[in-house]
C-alpha cells in the first residue's frame, strides 16, 4: 500500500496559512479545524515551510503572548519534508519514526502540494489493514473462504 491508499480514504484538502499571517491566525486555524499543522504557502500550491502546534507552544514559552503577534514565518521549520503518492506506507511510517515529525505534506513530481499525511492517518489506515488481515484469518480458519 502506498501514500495515495491513505488520501483516496481522507482526501486531499489540504489547509495552508500565508506566511506572512500572525501566529494568532495560525493558532485560531489549528482549532478551528481541528489540526496539528499547517503548511505555510504563499500561493496555496508551493511549500514556504510548515508550522505546527508544538512550534507555537516553544515560540510562547519562551517569549510569551506577545509571541502571537509574530509571524508564521518566524516561527515555522523552513525545511519540510515530504512524501510523494507513490510512497510506501513503510517507507513513510519509518521517515516519520526516524525524524521525529507527525505531519507530512504530499507533493507530485513536479513539488506541488497534493495533500497532508498525519501519523494519525497513518495509524488508522495500518489498524484498517491489520483488520482485514485478521479477518482473513479468521475466515481461513473457520473454513468459510469463498
Amino acid at each position: 500500500m502506498n501514500v495515495q491508499s491513505i488520501l483516496s480514504a481522507k482526501g486531499s484538502d489540504v489547509v495552508t496559512i500565508a506566511p506572512s499571517a500572525t501566529l494568532a491566525e495560525a493558532t485560531a486555524l489549528l482549532r478551528e479545524r481541528g489540526f496539528g499543522a499547517l503548511v505555510a504557502s504563499t500561493d496555496g500550491s508551493s511549500i514556504d515551510g510548515i508550522i505546527s502546534e508544538r512550534d507555537i507552544v516553544r515560540a510562547l514559552a519562551t517569549e510569551g503572548t506577545s509571541t502571537l503577534e509574530r509571524d508564521v514565518a518566524s516561527c515555522m521549520s523552513a525545511e519540510v519534508f515530504t512524501c510523494q503518492p507513490s510512497d510506501s506506507i513503510d517507507a513513510l511510517m519509518a521517515m516519520m519514526t526516524d525524524r521525529r515529525i507527525r505531519h507530512l505534506p504530499t507533493v507530485d513530481e513536479a513539488g506541488k502540494l497534493t495533500g497532508m499525511i498525519s501519523i494519525g492517518d497513518v495509524v488508522k489506515f495500518r489498524l484498517g489493514e491489520l483488520e482485514r488481515e485478521n479477518d482473513q484469518l479468521h475466515d481461513y480458519i473457520q473454513g468459510n473462504v469463498g
